[in-house]
């Protein structure tokens, strides 16, 4: 626990590389996450192959050869796509694909990681129990997993899931980023650390720059490491305002909305 309070838990970031933007937005903040002590980043692919090559390389030499590079197909493609997909991204050193097809897809997965091998697969921020994840390491469909905090059924839902990673050896990327993700899952991930695997230094955490501003206590990154929250509890509880302004229908944030018209908001 010490050791954890001393050095954190290691982070990476997909606000790089999100789909749309530029390219040169997508080489600023690759090279912004760098000298923010992240040793991992992780672009969105899978609307043009020719696009992704283009955006994979500029993201290489924006963090250099010594920072890992992930990519995430967000269940785009069918199995035979993301294989052809992968065998094009892989000289780029690609880190893992994530979710590179249909997440309750055992098989499908199995096969891509079969034909992609060295490049690693990932699944899990839509699998739902632990009876999937089982599957998924009985069939040795993937590299490594990310748990969600929320999607599963609890804190010990997500506890099986650690143990059998840890049974199985495959390491663990939590998913997270959505609305309290990040301040949820941080502590599963240090439990596993503390009292599963005892490791870190070989996985990370998502993180994502947005809506922490909602939480009594939010999660907190320097150097690239999430800082462990010493406060008890989920770190889930919101601000009272903040759940105040954003109920429906009555919010603040839904009247604002209902006394926009519709055109002026979207342009059209």
């Amino acid at each position: 626990m010490q050791q954890l309070l001393r050095e954190g838990y290691p982070a990476y970031t997909t606000s790089p590389g999100w789909l749309g933007y530029s390219d040169e937005k997508l080489a600023r903040l690759a090279h912004e996450a760098v000298a923010d002590g992240f040793r991992t980043i992780k672009i969105k692919v899978g609307a043009s192959l020719e696009d992704d090559v283009r955006r994979c390389r500029i993201a290489r030499e924006a963090i250099g050869p010594s920072v890992a590079l992930a990519v995430d197909a967000n269940q785009r493609w069918d199995v035979g796509p993301a294989i052809e997909w992968m065998r094009r991204l892989a000289p780029f050193g690609i880190a893992w694909i994530e979710e590179p097809t249909s997440p309750d897809d055992v098989l499908g997965h199995a096969a891509i990681r079969r034909a992609i091998a060295p490049v690693p697969v990932s699944t899990g921020e839509h699998t739902q129990n632990r009876v999937v994840f089982k599957q998924l390491l009985q069939a040795g469909a993937v590299d490594l997993i990310q748990i969600d905090a929320a999607r599963v059924g609890g804190v010990n839902e997500n506890l099986a899931i650690l143990l059998l990673a840890a049974k199985y050896g495959v390491r663990v990327f939590p998913h997270a980023g959505g609305v309290g993700l990040c301040e949820l899952v941080q502590h599963l991930a240090m439990a596993d650390f503390v009292a599963i695997s005892g490791q870190k230094e070989d996985r990370a955490i998502e993180y994502v720059d947005h809506l922490h501003e909602h939480f009594e206590d939010p999660v907190r990154i320097e150097r690239g490491r999430y800082v462990a929250p010493e406060k008890p509890g989920f770190s889930a509880r919101m601000h009272e305002g903040s759940v105040r302004e954003h109920l429906f229908p009555g919010g603040r944030v839904w009247r604002e909305l209902a006394d926009d018209p519709l055109p002026a908001r979207t342009g059209t």
